[in-house]
């Protein structure tokens, strides 16, 4: 429902362009909005016009109109003043309101719809009728971003993306806690997953900018159907759910770049135990000092390039052959050589992930 406050704006700005005086109560005769106090008209008078069949009525030198809502009688509106002009004015107003309240409440029942069509809370017959009754578009190409403060946030970041994206274009937000927000974009325009990777970075770029807050943006897979959001959305949860654990680095990550760290984080934590004690007895490679570490990291980084990370590293080549070595004497692991290199990234992946399981419970 339309708020008081929302009202109380609307004839304020009528009142403004008119200097006409409008008071709006509800249906048990209580003020909801004001620009003036009607103190020779009684609360009794307000609730039998609102209890009558008339749709106005005159009582001295007020107009008195109902504001209907789906046909059903919402408010009473009393315009201070006589004549045609003040009666005139008055259906104006009716109407904008009775305009506010159907454009809230659409916007109301498409956040309503758009939370239970992600959360697969609804029926495919359910998500056509309600989508041609809400007149979106069943097939149109969408994909959905989520956008996470890293703090607590306040209504700056939604304020600076409805800037961003609108409904006329075919786009949709809402909230889920105070962290997170769901990006719905219409992408018919987007030909490749490198536009919306620039539709990420401009999102964090621009919220960081004007609303001074630093988020992580992930986003699904383009779908071409309203029934198919859902796939994408639980996409872009699981590309921010993965990019924690294995690319914090990022605050941009997609669905389709999460390769071996999606399959990761779908293993049962046992497994992970598991495969940690056949790989690293003891946890040797765990012990291992954060330098060396740095090092096969860079190497990883390079693809296995010697030369290449002594560059980066600007260290003399034998001293990267070193601690390579040094590193194998550790872990029985040699990451010069293909096959040992993939062992040893993977079991690092599967450590996090563990130490991620850990603070979570």
């Amino acid at each position: 429902m339309i708020t008081g406050q929302i009202i109380q704006g609307s004839i304020d700005d009528l009142h403004t362009i008119t200097r006409t005086d409008f008071c709006v109560y509800d249906l048990e005769g209580l003020t909801v909005a004001s620009t003036f106090e009607p103190e020779d008209l009684s609360r009794n008078f307000v609730e039998a016009f609102a209890a009558s069949p008339a749709d106005s009525q005159v009582i001295g030198r007020y107009h008195l109109l109902k504001i209907f809502d789906e046909g059903e009688i919402a408010y009473v509106l009393v315009a201070a003043g006589a004549g045609d002009d003040v009666y005139m004015v008055a259906k104006i107003a009716v109407s904008q309101i009775q305009t506010l309240i159907v454009a809230y409440k659409e916007r109301f029942d498409r956040n309503n719809f758009f939370q239970n069509l992600m959360m697969d809370n609804l029926l495919l017959v359910d998500i056509y009728n309600r989508a041609k009754k809400l007149h979106i578009d069943v097939n149109v190409k969408r994909v959905v971003f989520l956008i996470e403060a890293l703090i607590e946030r306040d209504n700056s970041a939604m304020e600076v993306l409805k800037g961003l994206f609108s409904t006329q274009s075919g786009d949709y937000l809402t909230a889920i806690d105070e962290k997170n927000i769901i990006l719905i974009k219409n992408v018919e325009e987007a030909n490749d997953y490198d536009s919306l990777m620039d539709i990420a970075k401009s999102v964090v770029d621009i919220i960081n900018t004007e609303a001074m807050l630093k988020v992580r943006v992930s986003f699904g897979t383009m779908v071409n159907e309203l029934k198919d959001v859902s796939k994408s959305y639980k996409e872009a949860k699981m590309a921010l759910d993965v990019g924690k654990i294995f690319y914090a680095e990022k605050d941009v990550i997609s669905y389709g770049t999460l390769g071996i760290g999606r399959l990761i984080y779908q293993l049962p934590e046992n497994l992970c135990h598991i495969f940690i004690q056949e790989i690293f007895k003891d946890g040797e490679a765990f012990s291992i000092d954060e330098e060396t570490l740095t090092t096969v990291n860079k190497f990883f980084d390079n693809n296995l390039n010697v030369s290449e990370t002594s560059r980066q590293l600007f260290v003399h080549r034998n001293t990267l052959v070193y601690r390579l070595e040094k590193l194998e004497k550790a872990t029985g692991l040699d990451v010069r050589t293909f096959d040992d290199a993939l062992t040893f990234k993977i079991a690092l992946m599967v450590e996090n992930y563990i130490k991620y399981l850990a603070s979570e419970n």
